[in-house]
């Protein structure tokens, strides 16, 4: 009778320090714009291009007489994927290792009276697939697919393909404010080399 309880007397310690440490807050509120003084446009965008390289999103268009920057659409990283960072806290890592998440970031770059501006969007959507009729328990496992009851394997149909969509979840602020964080050392960087 003794080890049920101090495993679960363990059990609830270690939820608890585990608690504790998750339930502080963070980061500090989500920025969705900066503003520079004495930063060129064209140096600008070429900084963060080299920025959102490096954190492995692929560029899909860059304008720029307009100022704008879109990237592809990224899947969120896995566990074990500890070289990516486009999963910023413990609720978005979590998600993307449940589910199939791709995020799209756009920047903007807008000219103020002396200080040039960037804004930072980051849409977020996950991967929506159509389920199969169950006839049985025993047939749980190809709920989505064709597989086996040992080997599982992702093969849709014709019908699954044309049914399977992308939904929107909105934006992820907490890797925009990562992003334009990053961008802003990125870009203090260069202005540092070019002063010396």
């Amino acid at each position: 009778m003794e080890k049920p309880s101090k495993l679960v007397s363990y059990a609830l310690i270690a939820y608890t320090i585990l608690q504790a440490g998750c339930g502080q807050k963070q980061q500090s509120e989500p920025v969705g714009q900066i503003c520079l003084a004495g930063v060129h446009k064209q140096e600008a965008m070429r900084a963060a291009e080299e920025c959102l390289s490096k954190m492995h999103f692929a560029i899909d268009k860059a304008d720029s007489e307009q100022g704008y920057i879109r990237t592809r659409p990224l899947t969120g990283a896995q566990w074990f994927e500890f070289w990516r960072s486009d999963n910023v806290g413990s609720f978005n890592n979590a998600e993307a290792n449940i589910q199939d998440i791709r995020r799209t970031v756009e920047l903007n770059f807008g000219p103020t009276e002396d200080k040039l501006c960037i804004n930072c969007i980051v849409t977020v959507q996950r991967l929506s697939l159509p389920k199969r009729k169950i006839a049985s328990s025993a047939r749980a496992y190809s709920m989505f697919t064709k597989s086996g009851g040992t080997v599982q394997q992702l093969k849709l149909s014709s019908e699954q393909k044309k049914a399977a969509a992308w939904l929107d979840l909105g934006q992820d602020e907490a890797l925009g404010t990562e992003i334009l964080k990053r961008f802003e050392n990125q870009i203090t960087e260069v202005q540092e080399e070019k002063s010396l």
